[in-house]
């Protein structure tokens, strides 16, 4: 049968950002929050990441109407040694105690080489490469680790015992993108399924099992089920290693232990832990190395480099804008107007 072919709308960035901002506001989030998610939002849509960019962001407007985000906290920073930045966001968004102490934080990191941004008591924060790529920006390497509630199976197991559990590192390249790695500790991202399962689509092999603990393309089934750590046990491996760094080194809620992001009204009170280290400290010429050794592994051998694609679909998105569907564009504006209410 021919597909129906979808209606959108194009908006530039300046007008996501305001309906975002708007809508956030609508769904009962201070100004500060609402900017904070939805910059986040539209930086992730822009860089062509759909999946965590403004269909996930929806996600984010319904648990600020149900309260699994509080979108009036006031994120509380402390500083346990002066490398150390532990953030308690006390239930509100993932993204809010970081920008607030991003300056702080990257002047740390050249002052003494490397910092750490550890956080617990807060809603999934989408594309983790945000975080790392806005520190690589800012000249410096980070690596960035994050948690949220039983998704994923461990190893030899059938039932959820950690979330996607993404990992990212960015660094600086002279005269170019920086390097952003930005991958899940699961053969896929959660949205990837959710997706499948709202369109009927079936999933590769490999994914998830069913409720019965038996491997399934059927994503409906999937999503009643659990999904699988790429790689077999070294993806379980490294789930846990990221349980570690973003649970339990800042006391967030282990993924087993926290609540849904989807239903209910408690937050997930997930974890976050980055690292940023100044390379120049180490090496005067790093980013100009980095350049000639992405350059060569792209070149000579044709290593596909994490990074580059996101800066050149974000600057496309800048003069072409960006296009969704008319029913998310709706969706949003549903929130944004509650605001003029």
């Amino acid at each position: 049968m021919p597909q129906t072919k979808t209606e959108t709308v194009t908006l530039s960035l300046d007008e996501a950002r305001a309906l975002c901002i708007s809508a956030a506001i609508g769904a009962g989030a201070s100004e500060e929050t609402a900017q904070s998610i939805a910059l986040a939002a539209v930086a992730a849509e822009a860089d062509g990441q759909a999946s965590v960019g403004l269909s996930h962001y929806v996600d984010y407007l319904e648990s600020l109407e149900a309260g699994r985000i509080d979108g009036k906290a006031e994120p509380v920073v402390t500083r346990p040694a002066l490398a150390i930045y532990l953030s308690d966001a006390r239930g509100g968004a993932g993204h809010t105690g970081f920008d607030r102490n991003f300056d702080d934080i990257a002047k740390a990191a050249r002052l003494f080489g490397v910092t750490i941004f550890s956080q617990r008591n807060a809603y999934t924060c989408g594309s983790l490469g945000y975080f790392t790529g806005r520190l690589a920006e800012a000249g410096l390497v980070a690596l960035a680790a994050t948690n949220g509630p039983a998704l994923v199976a461990g190893s030899g197991s059938t039932k959820p015992v950690f979330c996607t559990n993404p990992i990212s590192l960015a660094a600086p390249a002279a005269d170019g993108p920086p390097l952003i790695i930005d991958q899940s500790s699961s053969a896929t991202a959660f949205v990837n399924v959710r997706k499948a399962a709202e369109a009927g689509e079936e999933i590769p092999e490999g994914w998830a099992l069913d409720a019965r603990g038996k491997p399934t393309t059927d994503a409906r089934k999937a999503m009643k089920g659990v999904l699988l750590a790429f790689g077999g046990a070294r993806g379980a491996n490294i789930a846990l290693m990221v349980e570690v760094l973003a649970a339990g080194i800042s006391g967030a809620n282990w993924s087993v232990d926290a609540p849904s992001i989807t239903s209910g009204h408690e937050s997930p009170g997930t974890g976050l832990f980055i690292v940023a280290l100044d390379p120049k400290l180490f090496d005067s010429g790093f980013e100009a190395r980095m350049r000639t050794q992405l350059d060569r592994l792209s070149g000579q051998y044709h290593v596909h480099i994490p990074g580059p694609a996101k800066a050149a679909a974000r600057a496309r998105s800048e003069v072409e804008g960006i296009t969704i569907p008319v029913a998310l564009h709706v969706r949003i504006g549903e929130y944004s107007a509650r605001q003029a209410d």
